[in-house]
């Protein structure tokens, strides 16, 4: 592939891990395209699509490889991206879902920013939601923007990547190992970036406003509590206590001012409600970073709380009883983490 350049010597390539995508692939490819910094290549890794991914990756004229039966020991996502890597050629490895939308501007953006930190790089997109259920995800979006920017990992030994946008230089990423030294984990992620933190390589995440955005889950509120409940749990492992502890008290107060109307009558009502309104007034603010997330959401957000929960409920249920997390038709087990 042709690319325009200013002083980019450095061979990009893009892995793209797909599993039933067709309704996302055809709008990354054209972004990519797009950019004002092309990739030397594009490979997309066909994880057993039902659907006709092969055959937009085949319209598009990328690097397609289809995927073998999946190894014992392997979770898909792994699996696929690793084979993505071992195809590939570029000396800048960038990792993308195939929900993922870039601006022209963004591939440059990226691999100048990872450039200047000297270390790996991810970035939590924009969170683009059109139908009602989607927007339930708010909350859990909130916290995830604060988990992956929080001041007080910044010098987290476990700190993790957002696994949507990575950016890494191959040498680097073959110093850890790769996707194959955490082939059988569940939060690939958030374990591959603390594998580049203890071998001394800086992580750095990023917000994507302006530059990468996704929408998430456009197949139903069931791929969404999936989707969010395999992570949910497990995820908190890794965080640093500062950051569980703000989140937490940020959450409660949240919760607590959504109980006003219990307190009709009571000189506990105006604190209550003034509470509420800070709230509302603070997630409409933060939703210009993190998402889009309407009026009705933020004005009633004990929707999301409770949606939050129900995630939380389910998430605990498959980790801590099942042992096990459904995704994408797969069963993953996660009887053996901590």
């Amino acid at each position: 592939m042709d690319r325009t350049h200013s002083g980019q010597d450095e061979k990009i390539s893009v892995i793209i891990p797909a599993r039933n995508e067709a309704k996302n692939l055809p709008d990354l490819l054209e972004s990519l395209k797009k950019q004002t910094l092309l990739p030397d290549e594009i490979i997309v890794v066909n994880d057993h699509s039902e659907d006709n991914t092969k055959e937009i990756a085949e319209k598009f004229q990328v690097d397609l490889i289809n995927l073998s039966d999946l190894p014992k020991g392997w979770t898909g996502k792994n699996w696929a991206v690793w084979n993505g890597y071992l195809h590939s050629t570029g000396d800048i490895l960038v990792f993308l879902d195939a929900d993922i939308r870039l601006k022209p501007e963004a591939l440059q953006a990226l691999i100048a920013e990872r450039k200047r930190t000297g270390g790996v790089i991810s970035v939590v997109p924009y969170h683009i939601t059109k139908r009602f259920y989607e927007r339930f995800a708010m909350i859990l979006n909130i916290l995830g923007v604060f988990a992956f920017t929080s001041p007080f990992e910044r010098h987290n030994r476990n700190k993790g990547l957002y696994g949507a946008c990575i950016v890494a230089a191959r040498r680097d990423y073959e110093r850890i190992g790769g996707h194959a030294s955490v082939r059988s984990e569940m939060l690939d992620d958030l374990n591959l970036g603390a594998r580049f933190q203890r071998a001394g390589i800086p992580v750095a995440n990023y917000i994507g406003k302006g530059l990468v955005s996704f929408r998430m889950y456009p197949g139903g509120i069931k791929s969404e509590l999936e989707g969010f409940a395999k992570g949910a749990v497990l995820s908190t492992s890794l965080l640093r206590a500062p950051t569980l502890v703000f989140s937490g008290l940020w959450l409660a107060g949240v919760i607590l001012s959504e109980l006003f109307p219990f307190f009709l009558h009571t000189p506990y009502f105006f604190p209550f409600f003034l509470g509420y309104l800070a709230n509302v007034l603070f997630i409409l603010y933060i939703n210009k970073f993190v998402g889009q997330f309407g009026l009705i959401h933020p004005i009633f957000h004990f929707l999301s709380v409770i949606f939050f929960l129900v995630v939380l409920m389910y998430s605990m249920y498959q980790a801590v009883f099942r042992k096990s997390v459904v995704w994408k038709g797969r069963y993953v087990d996660v009887g053996r983490r901590k």
